[in-house]
């Protein structure tokens, strides 16, 4: 049974993700892992059924001997971060970042910080179907393990990305208006960015358990438009849930494209020399634009597979220093070893103090082309190799295109990209009905 996604094991709670499932996955982890400091890390974001995971893990993990550390709730990259700080065996996050709340999962680092790749989770995947396995390792008396609750690391992270902004610059009469997604950053964000300086408006920062990603967030950023716009703020930020994607609103209140960023901070980290190698990784999601002004700036860009850990792996890879997804997911990888939302906020304040340019201005720096993005609810996912030849015939030429299944969620995302927006728009819905009768 495969377990894993793009990022993680992921599903609905209750469902997908049970009691059962999530301590079979603390299990295959646990006995997985080769001990040293016999510590495991654990963070959640804000969902209701996090409790409900975080006892299944807890539970499976002390029954390994395990002494687990539960840091409540926390970004997916102050996870990462913490797990190599604390020096851990391994940080676990349980989030489903941007899907909605009823929807959960569990996240993987090693003792680095770095998420499991391919071939680890393969392993895990392995042990997690082998009840043998999973039943021949448990601990007694003394060897049982223990877990206790730490409230005040939040301190740790704060203090590290702070570090990651110029000591030149600050952040006084800065109005920054920040959407945390009543999610995992609502207490961390607000405090960083006024520990800088700046005056902050924190939209969203209420969680229940239930209104996570809740028309907000970087998924619906329209109630931060909105607010950038009635109280003049010179930049808007809206996180997701679990705070590892960015998206940013400019001072007129205008939702700035996601490679347009990547495309500015490029352009200001090679000014500044620090951009290594010359290089940056952006998915195959990324507009051609972003391509042609990077070309024309003597960057090269290299491609990846969606998602940040792929992005990462390139950036080794091809030893680069930023990376990153159109989608919101940045890696600055002299600060970070995923995608972290607050420290791109504040990467993107950097370039804008030092341009001594507006929002508007300074993260605009090139047109893009037309391209278009749907997503299709699907009962299954049907291979889609076997309907390849069908759809290809149906797209021009001309036109790029992507299509694949979601990795996180049962949704087709068809992409495609020209010169002309009528042919795009008259392909997208021949495409749309024919996925709807081949798949549906």
């Amino acid at each position: 049974m495969k377990i894993f996604g793009t990022d993680g094991i992921r599903g609905e709670a209750g469902i997908d993700i049970t009691p059962f499932t999530a301590m079979r996955a603390g299990l295959a982890i646990g006995i997985y892992l080769k001990r040293n400091t016999n510590r495991i890390l654990i963070g959640k974001d804000t969902r209701r059924s996090g409790y409900m995971i975080e006892n299944s893990l807890v539970s499976a993990l002390t029954s390994l001997g395990y002494d687990v550390i539960q840091i409540g709730p926390m970004p997916t990259p102050a996870v990462a971060f913490l797990t190599e700080d604390m020096r851990c065996d391994a940080g676990i996050m349980i989030s489903a970042s941007h899907n909605p709340y009823y929807d959960n999962g569990i996240k993987f680092f090693n003792h680095n910080g770095y998420k499991f790749d391919k071939k680890e989770e393969k392993e895990i995947e392995t042990i997690y179907n082998n009840l043998d396995i999973l039943k021949s390792h448990f601990k007694n008396k003394t060897d049982i393990g223990s877990s206790k609750r730490i409230d005040d690391v939040i301190g740790r992270y704060i203090v590290h990305i702070k570090n990651s902004f110029p000591k030149n610059l600050n952040l006084k009469n800065i109005k920054i208006v920040v959407d945390t997604a009543n999610g995992a950053s609502y207490k961390v964000a607000p405090i960083i960015f006024s520990e800088l300086g700046a005056e902050v408006i924190t939209i969203n920062d209420k969680p229940n358990g239930y209104n996570i990603n809740e028309n907000c967030g970087a998924i619906h950023p329209e109630s931060l438009c909105k607010k950038v716009k009635e109280v003049g703020a010179d930049i808007g930020f809206a996180l997701d849930g679990d705070a590892d994607r960015l998206v940013v609103v400019d001072n007129s209140g205008n939702i700035v494209n996601g490679d347009k960023l990547l495309g500015a901070l490029s352009l200001y980290l090679k000014n500044q020399g620090k951009l290594q190698n010359n290089g940056v990784v952006a998915t195959i999601m990324s507009n051609i634009a972003l391509e042609e002004f990077l070309d024309s700036n003597d960057i090269k860009l290299i491609r990846s597979n969606v998602g940040d850990k792929f992005v990462l792996e390139e950036m080794i890879n091809h030893s680069y220093n930023f990376g990153g997804e159109q989608s919101g997911h940045i890696i600055f990888s002299n600060y970070a070893k995923t995608g972290d939302g607050i420290l791109s906020a504040l990467q993107t304040l950097a370039l804008m103090l030092d341009s001594k340019q507006s929002s508007i201005q300074i993260l605009n720096p090139f047109l893009l082309h037309p391209q278009l993005q749907k997503n299709i609810d699907i009962k299954q996912k049907k291979p889609l190799e076997n309907m390849k030849e069908k759809y290809i015939s149906l797209i021009p030429n001309n036109i790029r295109h992507i299509i694949r299944y979601s990795g996180t969620e049962n949704k087709l995302r068809i992409l495609l990209e020209g010169k002309d927006k009528d042919i795009l728009d008259s392909t997208m819905k021949i495409l749309i009905d024919f996925f709807n009768k081949e798949i549906n």
